[in-house]
């Protein structure tokens, strides 16, 4: 015990003598006595030139974000409350950790309330939705705030985001769409907002947290679990491979465990980020990559799949009047043709001959119409795609055998989007053939805006600029298109680039002067003005103020470009994220070139959402550390 406590004493004396040289040392560069330990061991970026001017700079910054929380404690519009409280505390968090996790408990009590209401819209749009079209719906998701807020919280403290989990738990909001309560391979909603965190971790980099996080949610088979441990095995293949491992052992004893987990189960190894689930009423995919590429896994580990898949697809189907589960009889018959030829590959010959029986089985309580069935959807990701040429002839056979004007418009708007998909300008003329007014009406509107941000992800600018011209495009995607070809041509050709800008601002002032459109779109010209003019950046983004002012629907976030169609047979939604129309990034960049009159410019907004964006965004400016080049 003596020996401890000289050691203690020792100790003692080493760390005076190390505070009172740091003190000597901070007090010869003329600055005020050490801060306290907990902000000494804070990582700067800050160079000694410019470290007084930051300093100042900062404690700015913080004053600004502290004077809009308690504003932001006042808004009436939950979402934009909840928002811009958790918004504050991500900004605050590294000069005020305290503050922000306080910022954060307040903008949940804001999320809670603000995503009940959404919802309730939600559903009502869907309900009248479903009124008008016989049963049919096509709608985007409203943004999840909770999710929002949880996200950032977890990166900073993942304690806090353990307790507001739990709050989703005990408020019970995840039932309607419980695993227990819908099927094996949907998560509730609070596993999903648990991987969603987990996801941003692991793209963060930091493989470890992603996992501790995701661990609950990695015991359900589900899309976003296989997802997740895909990209996990991108980074570290065996961690990925023993929790798979482990989920094939649960799917196995889960007697709710069906056809679908086991579609599910499959894409891990064999189509990675590919998905396809067969329902009673046709089938659903969902494909997060271009190219799909099976997984190199231990022979072991791809025989426990085939054993698990064997052991659930044999399962004898519920007695008749019984619920027959979301798959069905129809289902397990395409899941068990669809993954049959796996088996035949690779498995040993009794799975193989076990299968073909049970396959053979369903033969009789499965339709004519599913047995015919030999489409993409059951060989994709199995057998290789046929050429487009093969496959739109396909189609064009299918439209000469047509019985009705209905069958055959379904098939011309299948060859339009085929050829949208390879950006081939065919697709307006099948849309043309279409013979349903308002659907090709609706169609021709999708497939040109479809074709419109082909061109632009392709830099393809002529194309993209003869889709303006001739295309049915609304006015705030004309914009869009004519400042993204600006930007992509203006390195060879400054003059048409501006002569783009010019036009694009035109467009927008077409665009009346009560629509949110009309300050997104000068939005988008004041960032194309940064590449290509930046002396008018700032008058540019002053006229987007003033037209915010006349707009009470524009939030000065959430900028989107939504392109959808709806039939009796077929309908696509495709909801897209336009940073252009956004006031963050144009207001990052005043502010690095003059930050007093950045703030300035921000109060200029009249409402309380696109101020609040505006300033949140000078703040990080400055708070946020400057990526090195």
């Amino acid at each position: 015990m003596l020996l401890d406590m000289k050691h203690l004493k020792l100790l003692g004396i080493v760390l005076a003598v190390f505070v009172s040289v740091a003190d000597a040392s901070a007090q010869t560069k003329g600055d005020k006595p050490a801060a306290p330990s907990k902000k000494v061991a804070t990582k700067s970026t800050e160079t000694p030139a410019a470290d007084p001017e930051l300093k100042e700079r900062r404690a700015k910054a913080r004053d600004l974000l502290i004077s809009l929380s308690s504003d932001a404690r006042t808004f009436q519009d939950q979402t934009l409350r909840g928002r811009s409280l958790a918004r504050i505390a991500d900004a605050l968090w590294q000069v005020d950790a305290e503050q922000g996790r306080l910022l954060f408990r307040k903008a949940w009590e804001a999320a809670e309330v603000a995503d009940q209401e959404s919802d309730r819209k939600h559903q009502e749009e869907i309900r009248q939705q479903k009124a008008r079209t016989g049963g049919g719906y096509v709608t985007s998701l409203p943004p999840n705030i909770r999710r929002e807020v949880l996200r950032l919280a977890a990166r900073h403290d993942r304690a806090l985001g353990e307790e507001f989990l739990e709050k989703l738990k005990t408020q019970k909001i995840e039932a309607a769409n419980s695993a227990s309560t819908t099927s094996p391979y949907r998560l509730s909603e609070a596993l999903s907002q648990r991987l969603s965190v987990a996801i941003e971790l692991l793209r963060a980099g930091e493989l470890e947290r992603a996992l501790q996080f995701a661990e609950p949610a990695l015991a359900v088979v589900s899309i976003q679990s296989m997802n997740f441990l895909s990209d996990v095995r991108e980074k570290d293949a065996s961690a990925a491979d023993s929790r798979y491992a482990a989920l094939l052992t649960s799917a196995a004893n889960n007697p709710q465990s069906d056809a679908n987990t086991v579609s599910l189960l499959f894409s891990y190894i064999f189509t990675p980020q590919l998905f396809v689930i067969f329902t009673g009423s046709g089938t659903s995919t969902s494909q997060s990559s271009d190219k799909i590429t099976p997984a190199a896994v231990a022979p072991e580990l791809r025989t426990a799949l085939f054993q698990t898949g064997v052991a659930i697809l044999l399962r004898p189907l519920p007695p008749a009047g019984q619920d027959q589960g979301i798959a069905g009889a129809d289902g397990k018959y395409l899941v068990i043709k669809r993954l049959l030829p796996f088996y035949e590959q690779s498995a040993p010959s009794e799975m193989v001959e076990s299968l073909r029986g049970h396959l053979n089985a369903l033969n009789a309580v499965v339709s004519d119409d599913e047995r015919r069935r030999d489409d993409e959807w059951i060989n994709r990701g199995v057998k290789p795609e046929k050429p487009a040429e093969e496959r739109e002839q396909s189609l064009l056979d299918r439209i000469e055998r047509a019985k009705t004007s209905a069958e055959r418009d379904s098939l011309y708007i299948e060859l339009a989007l085929m050829a949208v998909n390879k950006g081939d300008f065919k697709a307006r003329d099948f849309v043309s053939k279409v013979d349903d007014s308002e659907v090709r009406k609706q169609v021709q509107a999708y497939v040109d805006a479809s074709l419109a941000r082909h061109f632009v992800q392709k830099k393809l600018t002529d194309q993209a600029l003869e889709v303006f011209h001739k295309g049915d495009l609304t006015q705030i995607q004309k914009v869009w298109l004519l400042t993204e070809c600006a930007k992509l041509i203006v390195k060879t050709d400054q003059q048409k680039a501006l002569e783009l800008v010019e036009e694009a601002t035109t467009q927008a002032r077409r665009i009346d002067v009560s629509d949110p459109a009309l300050p997104q779109g000068l939005i988008a010209v004041a960032n194309a003005l940064k590449v290509i003019d930046a002396g008018r950046v700032w008058d540019a983004t002053f006229d987007a103020v003033k037209a915010a002012n006349s707009a009470e629907r524009f939030t000065g976030e959430d900028g989107m470009m939504i392109l959808k169609f709806q039939s009796k047979g077929q309908s696509s939604v495709h909801t897209s994220s336009v940073a252009e129309f956004d006031l963050d990034g144009i207001f990052r960049e005043l502010a690095n070139q003059d930050y007093d009159r950045a703030v300035e410019l921000a109060r200029g907004f009249q409402a309380e959402g696109p101020r609040a964006v505006a300033t949140i965004a000078i703040a990080r400016a400055v708070l946020e550390p400057k990526k090195k080049q």
